[in-house]
């Protein structure tokens, strides 16, 4: 087996999907019990302010800015009770916080936006956008494991959002990631795409599914592969992968080789799954096809898989 550490690009594919660019110095090896309280009794902390899957962004133009000082978010009701620690960046320490006020009440200067449209219209940079994806899975986890699994009382939040402890019988819960499979099943001329019902009409995309415990990535691609399209794998080789806060998700994309060609295709996942060749993909991919068919918006990990699939024929 050849060693090819070396003969890795200097900023890996995953540096180029969004929400992978967080550059907080998270402090994990040294979190306290008190780290969101000494955080916020910094001058220099800022909030993350997070609603029901929204984010609240101060508007300057057209610039917009994620960040809020204590004193300003008050505004916004901030639940500082349910406060998550992120770290610290240059500029200090930052957290995420929940907003208690309704989106429908904000002022003008005041714009609360789905996490998928921050990304997809480019609104924040990598960094902002990194920190997002951390906050917003943190908070969600904390909020859908509020009582313990073991006993089932109510749990307590330790280590800034990090961990859970459970006052009753002593256990302690801690944030979990979902991994799920994404792959581009590819020969050197055609790859697969297909759709899913709720897609926007046109979209076409990569193949994914969650792993199952005790599943290799590798074989959760090829098992995947085979139940959503009938085409059994070969080889597959890892690309990249995209932390995805939908709710904490990390998306790892790669690369199957067909055996076959006979697409069986699932059609309660699957609204269409077809083979489509290099050039007509190139045209959904600058969304120039004739028949209006396109691929994910740049930053998704699907885009990256498909645009590299085009660009260098893996």
């Amino acid at each position: 087996m050849t060693f090819r550490l070396f003969d890795a690009p200097p900023r890996e594919p995953s540096q180029f999907v969004g929400f992978a660019g967080n550059r907080i110095d998270r402090q994990s090896e040294t979190r306290a019990d008190d780290c969101v309280e000494t955080a916020l009794a910094d001058p220099r902390s800022r909030l993350l302010l997070l609603r029901e899957g929204r984010v609240l962004l101060k508007l300057d133009g057209e610039t917009f800015d994620p960040w809020h000082e204590l004193g300003a978010s008050e505004a916004f009701e901030p639940q500082l009770g349910e406060a998550v620690f992120l770290g610290f960046d240059t500029n200090g320490p930052v957290l995420a916080v929940p907003a208690g006020v309704a989106t429908d009440s904000l002022p003008a200067t005041i714009k609360a936006i789905d996490f998928r449209s921050v990304y997809m219209q480019g609104l924040l940079d990598e960094a902002a956008l990194g920190a997002l994806a951390q906050g917003a899975a943190l908070l969600a986890w904390n909020a859908s494991h509020r009582f313990c699994s073991k006993c089932g009382h109510a749990s307590e939040t330790r280590a800034g959002g990090y961990r859970r402890h459970c006052p009753a019988c002593g256990a302690d819960h801690f944030p979990r990631t979902d991994p799920v499979a994404i792959m581009l099943t590819a020969t050197r001329e055609k790859c697969l795409l297909g759709r899913s019902p709720h897609f926007t009409p046109g979209s076409y995309s990569a193949l994914a599914g969650f792993i199952e415990p005790g599943e290799t990535i590798e074989n959760a691609v090829r098992r995947e592969t085979l139940e959503e399209a009938g085409i059994r794998l070969g080889r597959v080789v890892y690309h990249a992968s995209q932390p995805w806060p939908f709710p904490y998700s990390l998306m790892i994309g790669c690369f199957g080789e067909p055996l076959n060609e006979d697409i069986q295709a699932d059609l309660n996942e699957l609204e269409d799954c077809r083979w489509f060749y290099r050039d007509e993909v190139r045209q959904m991919l600058a969304r120039t096809h004739p028949g209006g068919l396109f691929t994910p918006a740049k930053g998704a990990i699907a885009h990256t898989l498909i645009s590299t699939w085009v660009e260098n024929g893996i």
